[in-house]
């Protein structure tokens, strides 16, 4: 597992959002920070389009979205939500284009995956996409088209890098559970069915040629053996949401190979702890579920619990230097 798993994904990384609206600067502390594993940044603080959602809906083939006061819904052609959404976009893959000159290793990227971006997205009645069974498949393909072609542009700018897909799906559980709220806000959609969701994200992961895929969730209860069924190749998670009840899917999702990105740094500004206490619950948790110590550097990613937008900058680049120096620690004391 040691040189696949190690050559695939870098000791940390960021989870995506940075706060501000500097696509420079911002690239600037993701690759400055990560010099072995950068990623990405989003800036949802420039506005609609920027945001998760609309970013990620500026990325789909043969369907377009609009901003109505209830959020994104789909329409007939782009407007000008769609075309500032890649407009940003193109900004933010011009810096990484600048500031990767050269570099080789693993680079990761994020989008929203079909599941939460079903939930969020409306049909042109109002309903979310996720009412229709159709519309979700429709949707699903769309996305899958479209990051074929964005994961090929990033490929095009950035030509040594070995680009890792990361899938944002903060509402997979509620979609599950049956608790994502109907537009009028009194009822429910009704569960989708676990293999449906299974299946779906595993075409969606594997429509790019072989790229790993990650998917990150920061909600409570993250179905770890459905994304492992998924085949996915990494889970990306906030760590303090975790509970015993998660303990034999995690174990079963190392030994299968499966890449833990354990969000262990907090999100929001506050003070932060040394680095070997950031990684504490990371070494309990191996522990307890009697795996190796030599398998944590390799099995493991350290990352923020979730994306930094909240943050103040100055905090964001201490997060981010405070996750490659936990990181470190785990590698060297393992026990």
């Amino acid at each position: 597992m040691s040189e696949n798993s190690q050559s695939r994904f870098g000791p940390a990384t960021g989870v995506g959002s940075l706060p501000g609206d500097d696509a420079r600067e911002a690239v600037k502390t993701a690759t400055g920070s990560f010099e072995d594993f950068p990623f990405l940044p989003e800036l949802p603080a420039r506005g609609p389009g920027a945001d998760m959602i609309g970013r990620t809906a500026g990325m789909l083939v043969e369907l377009y979205a609009r901003v109505e006061p209830s959020g994104w819904r789909l329409g007939d052609r782009p407007g000008r939500d769609t075309k500032r959404a890649r407009a940003w976009l193109g900004e933010d893959l011009d810096a990484l284009e600048e500031f990767t000159q050269g570099y080789q290793g693993p680079l990761k990227v994020q989008a929203v995956g079909p599941w939460t971006l079903a939930a969020a997205l409306e049909l042109r009645g109002g309903e979310a996409v996720l009412s229709d069974a159709g519309a979700c498949r429709d949707l699903a393909a769309s996305l899958a088209e479209g990051l074929r072609l964005h994961l090929a542009e990033v490929r095009r700018r950035v030509p040594g890098a070995r680009v890792v897909l990361q899938l944002d799906e903060p509402s997979l559980t509620a979609v599950l559970r049956g608790q994502v709220r109907t537009a009028s806000g009194y009822r429910t959609h009704r569960a989708v069915d676990r293999q449906a969701v299974e299946a779906t994200l595993r075409d969606v992961a594997g429509a790019h040629g072989g790229d790993p895929v990650v998917v990150h969730s920061c909600a409570p209860d993250v179905p770890f053996a459905l994304l492992r069924r998924a085949g996915v190749a990494g889970i990306s998670f906030d760590f303090s949401l975790l509970t015993e009840r998660d303990d034999d899917a995690l174990g079963e999702a190392v030994e299968s190979g499966t890449r833990l990105f354990a969000g262990v740094v907090p999100g929001t500004d506050g003070p932060l702890s040394d680095p070997a206490g950031s990684v504490m619950g990371v070494r309990t948790l191996w522990r307890r579920l009697g795996l190796r110590p030599e398998l944590l550097a390799e099995a493991v990613t350290v990352t923020p619990s979730c994306g930094l937008a909240g943050a103040s900058p100055a905090y964001a680049r201490r997060a981010l230097a405070q996750c490659v120096r936990a990181a470190r620690s785990l590698a060297d004391n393992p026990e």
